[in-house]
């Protein structure tokens, strides 16, 4: 069953007249609608294009956080073979909200860690709408260090909107969890490449994504608050999450404009979820073409473009 966003409704009603002449037809096979159902399909397919040719700040955040869109099992099972995950920061629990492990990528060795949401209730609930705790981020500094002792590339895939901010998690120590898995990503000798799926939402992204290379797919967003946080805390009212999505200057373009994100990732018309094997291709052949970028470089290189790379963010000329 199809998804319908809040913004999507008029195509909801298009489609599901077509979807409703084709059921007639099938019901009784001397009618003949397939003429009509097409000029409906027709008109969807302009509407669909139309919808999303200039989405809004808040729209693409709806977008990202599509419930269908592919998740980070999805594009682990699609784009990686020989996956064999690991568990548990060996110290606490396993992070069910934080997926990792070996795997080959093009029959490369490497380590992959991605955030998991889930596509159901149950699972759902079983991954914590992706929000990590403490046990999710010592877990990924686990990998990240076996990844830097044994030479692998390491592949992040990110979609969360943000840490878990739970009572149980700040008593583990979820700030000093963050701080190191960011530290891991700046420190490791070998390459880092990150892709943002969906939501990359505060430094419960941010611990994955201080990469060599970003890249973002076109409707995902990535920012410090989600627009629900920053208009509660500015205007005491989430309510006003259309004005501050538009502050926040969250989008994939936004930031490969202000040099967060080295790339966009196109998406097909709709959304990722509405072509999921298209939409994972895509992003295989991008984290290829950024591992390729990066082959060959020794381990005092990587380490310093990474970190010129966010020491220079942000920065600004006052010449003049």
């Amino acid at each position: 069953m199809t998804h319908y966003l809040d913004f999507e409704k008029p195509l909801a009603e298009i489609e599901g007249k077509a979807n409703e002449l084709r059921a007639m037809a099938r019901a009784n096979e001397e009618m003949d609608i397939e003429a009509e159902a097409a000029a409906l399909d027709r008109k969807a397919a302009d509407l669909l294009a139309d919808l999303y040719r200039k989405l809004t700040p808040w729209r693409k955040c709806q977008v990202a956080r599509h419930p269908d869109r592919p998740n980070g099992k999805d594009y682990i099972e699609a784009l990686f073979t020989e996956y064999t995950p690991l568990a548990g920061d060996r110290n606490f629990a396993d992070d069910h909200a934080v997926l990792g492990g070996l795997a080959r990528f093009e029959d490369t060795p490497v380590v992959v860690i991605a955030h998991e949401k889930g596509h159901d209730t149950a699972t759902r609930l079983k991954h914590n709408f992706g929000m990590a705790r403490p046990e999710g981020y010592r877990k990924a500094v686990r990998l990240m260090q076996m990844a830097d002792r044994f030479g692998l590339p390491v592949i992040t895939l990110v979609d969360t909107p943000g840490a878990y901010p739970g009572k149980g998690a700040e008593e583990r120590g979820q700030a000093e969890a963050i701080a190191r898995s960011t530290e891991a990503c700046l420190q490791i000798g070998v390459p880092l490449v990150s892709v943002i799926i969906g939501e990359g939402g505060s430094g419960g992204a941010v611990a994955f994504a201080t990469a060599n290379r970003l890249a973002m797919l076109e409707h995902s967003v990535y920012s410090v608050i989600s627009p629900e946080g920053c208009a509660s805390i500015l205007w005491k009212n989430a309510e006003k999450m259309r004005e501050a999505a538009e502050a926040l200057r969250l989008t994939a373009q936004d930031l490969r404009q202000l040099g967060v994100a080295d790339v966009i990732i196109p998406e097909p018309v709709g959304g990722a979820q509405r072509d999921r094997s298209q939409t994972i291709s895509r992003v295989g052949k991008e984290i290829a073409r950024m591992l390729a970028q990066l082959d060959g470089k020794d381990r005092a290189t990587l380490v310093s473009e990474r970190r010129r790379k966010y020491l220079d963010m942000g920065q600004m000329s006052l010449a003049g």
